[in-house]
């Protein structure tokens, strides 16, 4: 399996692209979107968007809990397990949102 990991501008998305407009392009091009844990609150926030649009077939939103953290070897590879767990059973987290990690 091999698994890449993209920034916006290498997939044409600008960096001021609303959350609710990511979400739908990872959706669309079925790729996992991951992310910090933060607080953003509007109508285009992503955890507004996740409640809005979210269905059965939905991949999850993969949010790392602490980021400040993963400068710590033992939490990166707790993330990296997390993570890779997610993606090789994605059919156990479908429409299930977000899923944090570890």
């Amino acid at each position: 399996m091999e698994i890449s990991f993209v920034r916006f501008a290498e997939i044409g998305l600008p960096d001021d692209s609303s959350d609710r407009a990511i979400w739908r392009f990872a959706q669309t091009q079925r790729m996992f979107l991951l992310t910090g844990n933060r607080n953003k609150r509007g109508d285009d926030s992503l955890e507004q968007t996740i409640r809005d649009e979210n269905s059965a077939t939905a991949l999850p939103v993969i949010t790392v809990g602490d980021a400040d953290r993963l400068v710590e070897r033992t939490y990166r590879e707790d993330c990296a397990d997390r993570l890779l767990e997610i993606v090789l059973y994605t059919e156990n987290y479908l429409g299930t949102g977000r899923q944090y990690i570890p």
